[in-house]
């Protein structure tokens, strides 16, 4: 049996907000009215850990009340014929529920906490988070997200996964944020980038291989997904 081909999917908020989920950043640069710096950020968490804690706990909430969307369903599909490996910012786990098989998390998941003491002592956890819940060794748990002024520990991984890609598709993303915006520059010169998002903002100058297709997810991935079902290996 012959080995599939690889496509790698960069996803940002973009196709998470079609699903109802609030983007976290609003366009004057607030979260849900708070400085980034406020809600997340270590020193953010330890001036204020009580407001840091909320925060995700709304969007906790939130995320337990959606499903995903035909952007992410569609993706599932690329899997009958492809090795798909699936690159997110998002810190949902829509694609997740969808089915998709192979998903890293560039910043973190809202349904995994871990301990303040070990980054490595991560949990499954889909409730509220409080001051008092503790790791085993009495140190308080804090969301697993990447935040600002952290490490990106998948971003290794993500490096490795993109240089192995046949073609590159990038969904609902700014391409602003780094070191997630970087990952564009490790696909090989011939691999073709497909661009889906009502305002792309890469330049098509850049890439000989970029197709932009100026939809919302739920629009062009469909589209994409059965072009590139339907085209022979």
């Amino acid at each position: 049996m012959s080995q599939k081909e690889k496509i790698v999917v960069l996803t940002g908020a973009g196709i998470s907000a079609e699903s109802g989920l609030k983007t976290f950043r609003d366009s004057n640069g607030l979260w849900e009215g708070h400085d980034v710096m406020e809600v997340a950020s270590p020193q953010g968490f330890e001036r204020n850990p009580e407001l840091v804690l909320d925060f995700y706990n709304q969007r906790r909430r939130q995320l337990l009340e959606v499903l995903p969307n035909t952007g992410h369903e569609s993706l599932v599909a690329l899997e009958k014929k492809y090795d798909v490996s699936i690159i997110t910012q998002n810190v949902d786990n829509l694609h997740e529920q969808a089915g998709s098989s192979h998903v890293v998390h560039l910043h973190g998941e809202l349904f995994k906490v871990r301990s303040t003491q070990n980054e490595n002592n991560v949990l499954d956890w889909k409730r509220d988070l409080i001051l008092g819940d503790l790791d085993e060794n009495g140190f308080q748990l804090r969301p697993h997200i990447v935040w600002f002024g952290e490490m990106v520990p998948m971003l290794e991984t993500a490096i490795h996964i993109t240089q192995q890609a046949k073609t590159l598709i990038i969904i609902g993303t700014s391409m602003q944020v780094y070191p997630a915006a970087s990952l564009i520059n490790f696909v090989t010169r011939e691999a073709p980038i497909y661009f889906v998002d009502p305002k792309p903002s890469v330049d098509k100058s850049s890439f000989e291989n970029l197709t932009v297709i100026s939809k919302t997810a739920t629009e062009g991935v469909p589209t994409l997904v059965d072009q590139l079902l339907g085209k022979e290996t």
